[in-house]
Parts: C-alpha cells; structure tokens; sequence
C-alpha cells in the first residue's frame, strides 16, 4: 500500500512523496527565495522530417555535476544548500523539473505558417524528476525490492494523472545512467516527460504495429515475442510474467528488451502479480548489465545505461500499442564507448559494434 503526499515548492512546482503507509507525514515547508517558476519555450515544427524540436534556452543554466554536499536531490539538511526535497528523508519523492523543456506555463506562443514549414506551438506539458532514493550513493539495482515495486506504482501512478492533461499526447518516463550516457546528476533518479504531442519514436512505433495489425491481425509485440521465445538464442531471462530478450536488430553493443507475457498498452495496465514481478525481474536484469564488464582485475564495471519505458500514446493507438522497456547503452567494450558519428547521426545507418547472440549469451552467463 503506498501513500500519495502532494505538497508544493517555494516557486509553485509541485513535489509528490511515495511512501508506505507508516511513513512520517510530510509537511516540511520549501523555504528557498526562488521567486517566479521558470516557464517553458515553445516547439518548432521540422519540415523537413515532420517532427516537433523543444527550444529551451532557459536549460542551459541548469544544475551541472554539483559537489555531493550541494546535490538538489539529496533531502535538504543532509547537505551545505537546501535541495529541491524539502523533507530530511523519503522513500520516493517526484516533483516538476526546476528547468523544464515542458511546463504548465510557457512563453511560446501558437503560430501557424501558410507554407507549413515555421509553425511553432508553446511547450506545454511536463518534465518531473523521480527520485528513487534519498541515498546519494545507491542505484536501482541496490534498492530494496518493495521500493522497486514503489517505483513502478509511481510510473504508473504519475503516467496516469500526466495523461488526463488536455495537452498532453505522449507520457515516457525514463532513466539516464553514468557520466558517459549526459547525466549532470549523480544521485539515482529518473524522468518523465509528458509530451504535447507523439514524439518520432513512438509514432514509428504505432505505425509499425497498426501496419502489422492490418495485415495479421495481431500485435507485433506479441508476435515479436513468442519468435523470440521460439528461436530462444537471444533470451537472456524469463519469469513468470516477464520475458528479457535482446532484440534481433539490437542497434547498441547492449540493449535488452523487458516485455510482459500479457498484451497491455502502458504500466497503469499492470496488475499487482505483474508488478511484483517486474520489481524482481527488472532489479535482476540491472544487476546482470553491471557484471557485464570487467575491468583488469575482474571486478565489475557499473554500465552506463539508458531505460526507456515505450507507453502507448495517451489518445492514439492504445489497441495496437504493446508496453516494454528498452534498455541501451553506449559501452561496447571497457573504456570505449560507441559514437553516433556520420552513419547513424547523420544518415540514420545503424551499425551493430556487437552480435546480439553474443550479447544475450553475456547476460545469462553473468546470472546471478
């Protein structure tokens, strides 16, 4: 049973704290002068590819790499600065980005091009960060299963109320991990964008599955998976509601897909047994990508990684949409990382560094 706290910041953001149900009542007061929230910019069409681009100059004095004791995500009093948590500890806590790309509030404005090629709209939606800790030094991996599972229900939680916004199309929540993968803050959380319109990837996701739907009448997730349950060479796990498996046309030197057994559109669709499941499936997985690597003396090297939850859009393509999770990353060997140099930035060419065989292989080899 998890406890759903809402209070707000000293600029107006909003911070929820997840908690069990003997936690502490949260009422700690966010007593920073912070003045006006930061509004969000405005997004731009891109003819030339039909797909929307976020102007957010404001980003660009965002928090970088602070020392540990000014880390905005630690609970305030544990450090030299009050942080972004007012409460001295807590389970998970979300709260609206301090600098966001999307907002309730922006300064865009709409404007439509008779040629079809400036259009432009304001950045409405949201960016939330999610923190899975008040422990600067963990990761996901090293959590308690019970606060995996608290996890989940706050994705699943905070996708539903995202998605009852008027102006929002798409929820992606997401993790970003390690120094290499961009991130600019160590302590482990994550993010949830609630867009104001399909982004490119899922709106190729759709078409692709409303494409095979037509023509077989069935869900390419679920075809994908029973074929990769068939073959079997590139599973690297299975449980009772969940199947890992890495792609056959994986593009990164690791990428996993996390699917569930059941066909459902988004994580608010999962039911308590497949929750529970996916807390000890998903908390195995990570624990396998860091002993994927080894370093000179055989010891474990953490793996930077992306995880990236592909939800069904909000009003679009919810009976063809099937939910996974894709797990990447751009280490492909110890100390080297994969660049999305000329063919894949430039011409959109992927080139696999790693066979997916081969990688699926390393990740039952390194089970627990």
């Amino acid at each position: 049973m998890n406890r759903f706290t809402s209070r707000q910041l000293a600029d107006g953001r909003q911070i929820t704290y997840v908690d069990g149900p003997d936690a502490p009542p949260r009422t700690a007061e966010d007593t920073r002068p912070l003045g006006d929230r930061l509004p969000s910019g405005e997004v731009r069409w891109d003819a030339l590819v039909g797909d929307w681009v976020a102007v957010a100059g404001h980003r660009q004095g965002r928090t970088f790499l602070p020392p540990k004791d000014e880390c905005p995500l630690c609970p305030t009093g544990r450090g030299s600065v009050p942080s972004e948590v007012p409460e001295t500890s807590y389970d998970v806590a979300v709260f609206e980005n301090r600098f966001p790309s999307y907002a309730p509030v922006s300064l865009g404005d709409r404007s439509v091009d008779p040629s079809g090629l400036f259009e432009t709209r304001p950045a409405l939606g949201r960016c939330e960060v999610v923190c899975f800790t008040s422990d600067h030094e963990s990761s996901f991996k090293d959590l308690p299963v019970e606060r995996v599972r608290r996890v989940v229900d706050t994705w699943a939680a905070r996708t539903t109320a995202l998605g009852q916004l008027p102006e929002v199309e798409q929820v992606f929540c997401f993790e970003n991990r390690g120094r290499e993968i961009g991130v600019t803050l160590h302590h482990p959380h994550g993010q949830i964008y609630a867009y104001p319109y399909v982004p490119a990837r899922t709106a190729q996701l759709l078409d692709r599955a409303q494409e095979h739907l037509a023509r077989t009448g069935r869900l390419l997730g679920a075809d994908l998976l029973a074929a990769e349950q068939a073959d079997g060479t590139r599973i690297v796990l299975t449980s009772e509601h969940w199947t890992a498996y890495v792609p056959f046309a994986a593009r990164w030197p690791v990428e996993v897909h996390l699917v569930p057994h059941r066909d459902v559109p988004d994580l608010p669709a999962l039911d308590e047994a497949e929750r529970d499941d996916l807390a000890a499936v998903y908390q195995e997985l990570l624990r396998r990508l860091d002993r994927y690597y080894v370093g000179p003396q055989d010891e474990p090297i953490a793996l930077p990684y992306m995880a990236a939850w592909h939800q069904a859009p909000v009003r679009v393509g919810r009976d063809t949409s099937r939910l996974h999770l894709q797990l990447m990353s751009v280490l492909r060997a110890p100390g080297k990382l994969k660049y999305l140099a000329g063919s894949e930035s430039g011409a959109g060419g992927w080139v696999t560094d790693v066979p997916p065989e081969r990688q699926a292989a390393r990740l039952r080899e390194v089970a627990s």
